[in-house]
Order: C-alpha cells, then structure tokens, then sequence
C-alpha cells in the first residue's frame, strides 16, 4: 500500500483482526481502528504471545518449529483417532489428551463476560468445541482464568437442554432433580489423566460484535499432565463450535491468514463472514466424512515437484468415508505430512533436481548446503480445481545461521494411522484460507499477513 500505515477496516459482519502503525508505541499493545479489542491470530512464539518462552539468543526459527513438529506425532495420532472412530451424528468432542496437549501453533484474542474478559485461544480448525480454564480449576497450570463469578452473563447449561446432548461424555443423574442439574463431562487423556467441565453460556465479544449465549466448556479441575495455559477456539463445523454458534451473524463463512513463525511482532488476522473477502479466490470443494464431520477434507489429486509430477498410487490420496482415508487441511499440524509412498515419492523427486549431499535434522530428513537453494524446485498440491503452487519460503527452512536449507515436510511417523495427509499450517502461512462451509468449498490467495 501507498501508505506507511495498515489498517484494518472492521464490517458489520466481519473481523479484522490486525492494525499496525509505524510509530514508537509497544508493537503488541494491538487494537482496533474503533478501540476496540481485535482478534488476532499469534504465532504462540511470538514476543507478543503471553505464552513464549523466555528470550533464548541460542534459538533460531528452526529451533522453534523443530520443537513444534516433535509434537507432530501426536497430533496426527489425534486426527487419525477421530477418523478411526465412528461417533454418534450428533456427539461433540469436547478434548481428548492429545487434542489438550498438542493444538497450540497460533492463537487468538477474544474476550468473554460482562465486563469482557481477555481470554487467549488456540485456533484449532479440527475440533469443535470452545472451552476455557476456570478460576478456581484444581490443576490447571495457567495465569488467565476465566472468572464466572465477575461476569453478570454468566449461566450454567442445564441437563434438559439440546447443548447438552451435543456434549460428548455429559454426566447427568439418571433422576431429574428439581432444579436441573448442571451439564458437565469428564474426559479421560494419557491414561491416568483427566479433566472436567461443566457446559456454561456467556456473552461472546469479537472486535464490535457481541454474541450473548455462547455455549462453552468451562473446564474446573484436571488430574495428571496439566492442561495448557490457553483455552480453545474450534472452528469445526460441529453444533458447539464457534463457526455453528455464529452462523447467523457469520453465515457458516471464515477465513485466516497465519503469519510466518519468523514474525515475531506481528500477527495474522482472522475474518468473519463473506462480506470483505477476497475477490481473488481460487476454489476447491471441502469433502465430508459423515464419520467425523468436523474435519475439512479436500480432494488432493497429485503433487508435482518442479515440473514434474510425481508418480503415486491415487489409493493413498482418494477420499474414502469408510476409512477416513484422504486429505485435510489442518492449523493445529506443524508440518505437512504425507503417507508415507506419497512423501517418498515427492522426497526423491526433489532431491534428484537438487544437489546434495543431503542430511537429516529433526523432523526434516531433506537438508542441503543452502548454496544450492537456487535449484531447488517449487511443490505444487493439485486438487480438484485449484493447484497450489507453494513459495518457497513455504516448501524450506532454513538454519540460524543460514547454512542449512531444509525440505519443510515429512512422511507420517509409524505410530500413526497412516491413512490421511495433513496440509499443515507451515505450508498455509501468508496465504487467505477461506472456509466457505455453506457452499462447501475451500478458498485459497495470496497474502502477506506479517
């Protein structure tokens, strides 16, 4: 833009979530062009992310998202669990272990209650709940509570009611004691580990709009491994999540833009609602598997390598209800990860058009001399209507010291459910990734959200 400032304008049925000036004030006191409080997607690293890790000089970008891929497994263990499962139509995962221990990569600013309260959230496009740390939780390790007992709002969601019985794990008495008794689940997670919650509604504030009644998990205690210090924002398409309680102000429609993990000031920006996206979409159709309806499912075709598109078996790529085979788009992965023929074939493409010798750091069994950067070939996913043809800076990572190049993907770990690819958010970075649920189709353009 001409200007040498940014701004972001804010719609009635729209979020954006960024401004930023070139001035002297702090880089993260972050708000709105109407003073309000925006939301913000925050790489969780981030200097402004209240949960980065204390000021490493010894740590670099791939320090950090070598760190955040180790965790990888787990959460494809998570996806593969849920497609595995066959759930009622209706049920909810509220969280499981993994889910708990292994969504945060971005998260974002919203406030609940009345006064609001600021509340940071991992944005999790893979699950449909919202829930938040409660003051008083007995093994919560976090500094930002949720205090009901501030908020006017604030009401609990008795067992009578159709949230509940869209709340997997509900404990509710077999009798019906007058008053009602209070919604609540249990969940189980690393085997000796649990949590509960109970199903609470509370007023809902993004940026100017305000949302009374929103339904979430107000989790009070938890046993074992602690929960993480942020709450969760599904974007699923299930009942309970964020995108189904809003649809008549959002109509079923969203999109993000996920900053660089390289970013370390600046944040990406959530919109809600088809009014001020993108006119330069290119569209693929979302898939739905009625197993685990949640999940955004696209129909990837094939991957090419430079030019050359890369000989795999379409078994490993089809879409398939039965077994939850096929491709989904993911925020909570770090690294896209492929079946293991699948990345084998686009590994060996790539390193026959680069120089090696090549090594292996972490996740990343692909690493070059950096000097031979120039050769390397650009990825391009093929779906149905749409070719995505990564920038480069979304196909390597580098090393600190910029030396070391290295192909950011990988094969799916062996503990996995090998069946399902998982475009993660590594690869989505500086691209609008539009949501279009009503229509189901997945929208994708270029973008610099830094």
């Amino acid at each position: 833009m001409a200007s040498s400032t940014l701004h972001f304008i804010f719609f009635s049925t729209l979020l954006l979530s960024l401004t930023f000036t070139t001035s002297t004030r702090d880089p993260c006191a972050i708000s709105a062009p109407d003073g309000s409080d925006d939301l913000s997607i925050i790489p969780i690293n981030a200097k402004c992310s209240p949960f980065a890790a204390k000021p490493n000089s010894a740590s670099s970008v791939m320090d950090t998202v070598l760190h955040m891929a180790s965790t990888d497994s787990h959460r494809l263990t998570y996806l593969s669990s849920l497609v595995a499962s066959k759930p009622k139509p209706t049920s909810v995962p509220v969280a499981s272990a993994n889910q708990l221990l292994h969504t945060g990569n971005y998260v974002v600013r919203a406030r609940l209650g009345t006064p609001p309260q600021l509340m940071f959230m991992v944005l999790d496009t893979s699950n449909d709940a919202v829930w938040l740390p409660c003051s008083g939780c007995s093994g919560c390790s976090t500094a930002a509570y949720f205090n009901p007992n501030s908020s006017s709002t604030y009401s609990t969601v008795s067992c009578s009611t159709a949230q509940c019985t869209q709340s997997r794990g509900l404990t509710c008495p077999s009798s019906s004691p007058s008053p009602p008794s209070i919604c609540s689940f249990n969940q189980s997670y690393g085997g000796d580990s649990s949590f509960s919650a109970s199903l609470v509604q509370d007023t809902l504030t993004l940026a100017s709009d305000v949302i009374p009644g929103f339904s979430f998990g107000c989790i009070n205690s938890a046993s074992g491994n602690s929960l993480p210090p942020q709450g969760l924002m599904g974007l699923g398409r299930g009942p309970m999540s964020l995108v189904s309680q809003t649809t008549s102000l959002y109509s079923g429609v969203f999109s993000y833009c996920l900053p660089s993990f390289r970013s370390f000031y600046f944040s990406g920006s959530l919109k809600l609602g088809p009014t001020g996206q993108p006119r330069s979409m290119r569209y693929t159709p979302l898939l739905r598997n009625p197993r685990r309806p949640s999940l955004y499912y696209v129909n990837l075709t094939g991957v090419s390598v430079g030019s050359v598109q890369v000989p795999v078996d379409l078994k490993y790529l089809t879409f398939d209800s039965n077994s939850g085979a096929g491709t989904i788009i993911d925020s909570g992965t770090v690294i896209t990860r492929f079946i293991q023929p699948v990345y084998e074939a686009i590994r060996n493409e790539f390193r026959k058009q680069v120089k090696g010798p090549f090594s292996t750091l972490g996740a990343f069994d692909t690493c070059f001399a950096a000097d031979n950067e120039n050769v390397a070939p650009k990825i391009t996913l093929h779906m149905t209507s749409l070719d995505l043809k990564l920038p480069m800076e979304n196909t390597l990572i580098h090393s600190s010291a910029g030396t070391l190049a290295c192909l950011s993907m990988a094969g799916i770990p062996q503990n996995a459910n090998a069946v399902l690819n998982v475009i993660a958010n590594l690869q989505q970075q500086n691209l609008r990734i539009l949501f279009d649920v009503p229509n189901s189709r997945l929208g994708i353009a270029p973008e610099p959200c830094n």
